[in-house]
Parts: structure tokens; C-alpha cells; sequence
């Protein structure tokens, strides 16, 4: 089974968004040695707990600074954008670094109203536009606009042959569909909601059309993955991730705290309910119980490929726990 990492750059207490941009970059090093076969990095704003605002930035980074491992977004927030800017972002980006580029997009809108607003300069978008927004960005990477479409004259720049691979994220069958209308890959985000993702992988794959670019489905599932030797270590690593889950629902931007603050901080019953609820997001074990969970989900999900993402607070254990899972699989 092959393996992938998604990286929010989060920021722990007492660290800084330039500490945390590092990290990632050095992650992605980690992630090509052990034998990961993608890293994708996220988009968040107006946040104090999350430094990556801009993954096409963020990519051209990574991708300088590694070989061979495929670098994407994990994704560009396409409601608030033209789709035309975001297909020549990436097809300069696949320019720079061919057969290397994901372009993963979502429909989440991304923030508040205010955030909404902000990014698209005042203007209020809709987000039933995202199939039209999916097909058109599409079209303009494959330049198979259809005649009549008011910008089919227009060439994406620059004009190069491969092209980056497209991916739609989702939550449920409705993502999936448009995935598989438009022939991209789908990655079902099982770390913001575990209840919907055997629905959407069959949704996607009865719907699938074959193209050129892609000849067949291709499902993805990102799950939130904890590995230690032990699992009383995994466990109490753990803990900072919980307690970082709880203030983000409560819409606080927080920086992950340390095991030492979640072991002293009180939680109340509603809160410890909701740590139990937050649990069947993640994977929390020793390298064999992590590797024989993924294999579930991966049968779950009809996918050869599971993405992870760590959200700890002690970086070295953070990259411990990945190499222990590409261990495991024996990636290295």
C-alpha cells in the first residue's frame, strides 16, 4: 500500500509560523526518504495555529527542496478563486517540476463570511458554482474548453505537455461525483469526518469518467494517524492532538499544546465525550496496529493509497511516527 502526508504547518505553543514553515519543509524531506509517495500541504486563514495560507507558495518551496516525491495541494480553496489563475499557478508549477504536481481543490468556502469576502476582494461568490468552477478549471488545464464557452480563445500558460494531476477533496457522495465527472482523483477527508466515506468512494467509482489523463478512479483517504513503539507512548501523544481538536471546534485558532498541558488541563463531560467522538478520526497505536487499521480503511475506502496527517506537538516524535509507519509498511 502506498502512503501520503498531508501537513497543515501547525504551530505548537511557544513556536512561530517561521519554526513551523521549517518543519514542514523538513517533513517533506523526511516523508521522501521514507518512501511516502505524495506531500500535500493545506490552506487555512486568519489563523494563529496554522501557517500555511498559501499552498502554491508553499509547494514551489517543497518541490525545490526534494527529488522525486509529488508535491500538491491538499487543496486550493476554488470557490474564492478564478479558475483560470489557478490552472496556470499549477501548470507553472508542473512546468518547474514535471510529473511532480498535485493540484488538490476543495469546496470549503475557508473562513466566515468576512475571510469569504476577503479573499475574493468583495465579491460574493456562491458555492453551487463549484461543479461549474471543477469543469472549467478542468478545461483549462486540458484546454477542452467546448467552442461556445466565452473564454475558449485563451491559452493557459505556460503551454507544456504533462500536466499536474487534479484531485477533488470531499465529504461526502457529492464530492465524489464531481471527482468523477471530471475524471480527478478523489481523497475522502476521513479526519474531519469518518461517517460518510464508503458512500462517497462507491459514489465515485460507479460515476467515474475515463479520460486521457486519467484512464482510471483513483481514491485517496486522509486520516489523522498517531504511531509510537508503545501504545501507552502513541496514547499520551495523543493528547495534545485532542485537546488542539477540542479548541479548534470551539473556533479558537490555537497552537498545539504540549502532553504536559493537556494532562493537567479539566475536561468536562461534554468535552471528554467529544475526545471520544474526535478518536474515530484517528488512528492511535504501535506501528502494527496503526498498519492493520490502514489496511481496514484502505478496504473501507477501495484505495491502495492512504494519506496521513500528524498533529502533535513535539516535532521529532512527529517524524518518529511516520517513519515508524513507513516501517511498517516497509516503504523505507
Amino acid at each position: 500500500m502506498k502512503l501520503s502526508i498531508l501537513d497543515q504547518s501547525p504551530i505548537s505553543e511557544g513556536s512561530t509560523p517561521q519554526q513551523a514553515l521549517k518543519q514542514t519543509k523538513e517533513l517533506a524531506q523526511y516523508a521522501e526518504s521514507f518512501g511516502y509517495t505524495r506531500f500535500w500541504v493545506a490552506e487555512h486563514h486568519s489563523t494563529s495555529g496554522l501557517a500555511s495560507s498559501s499552498p502554491e507558495v508553499l509547494i514551489s518551496h517543497l518541490a525545490s527542496n526534494t527529488e522525486q516525491i509529488r508535491i500538491g495541494s491538499g487543496g486550493v480553496l476554488l470557490p474564492q478563486y478564478s479558475p483560470y489563475k489557478v490552472a496556470e499557478n499549477f501548470k507553472l508549477l508542473e512546468a518547474l517540476f514535471p510529473g511532480r504536481i498535485d493540484l488538490g481543490v476543495g469546496r470549503s468556502p475557508g473562513g466566515g463570511q468576512t475571510i469569504r469576502l476577503a479573499l475574493t476582494d468583495g465579491v460574493k461568490k456562491n458555492l453551487i458554482e463549484f461543479p461549474r468552477q471543477l469543469s472549467d478549471l478542468q478545461g483549462f488545464l486540458d484546454g477542452t474548453l467546448p467552442k461556445d464557452h466565452p473564454y475558449s480563445s485563451i491559452k493557459t500558460a505556460p503551454l507544456i505537455h504533462s500536466l499536474p494531476q487534479t484531485w477533488v477533496l470531499g465529504l461526502s457522495a457529492r464530492g465524489a461525483k464531481h471527482a468523477a465527472a471530471n475524471s480527478a482523483g478523489f481523497t475522502y477527508g476521513h479526519f474531519i469526518n469518518p461517517n460518510h466515506g464508503e458512500e462517497a468512494a462507491e459514489e465515485y467509482v460507479s460515476q467515474f469518467q475515463s479520460s486521457e489523463r486519467m484512464p482510471y478512479p483513483h481514491i485517496t483517504a486522509c486520516v489523522f494517524v498517531v504511531c509510537a513503539e508503545t501504545e501507552e507512548e502513541a496514547e499520551e501523544l495523543a493528547l495534545s492532538q485532542d485537546l488542539w481538536l477540542l479548541a479548534v471546534e470551539k473556533g479558537r485558532s490555537t497552537k498545539i499544546p504540549s502532553v504536559e498541558e493537556a494532562k493537567q488541563t479539566a475536561l468536562s463531560e461534554e468535552e471528554k465525550q467529544r475526545v471520544r467522538e474526535n478518536r474515530k478520526r484517528a488512528i492511535i497505536g504501535t506501528p502494527n496496529q496503526v498498519k492493520q487499521e490502514l489496511q481496514r480503511l484502505s478496504e473501507r475506502y477501495q484505495t491502495d493509497e492512504i494519506m496521513v496527517i500528524t498533529n502533535i506537538y513535539d516535532f521529532k516524535k512527529k517524524v518518529d511516527s511516520y517513519k515508524l509507519l513507513a516501517s511498517a509498511f516497509e516503504l523505507i
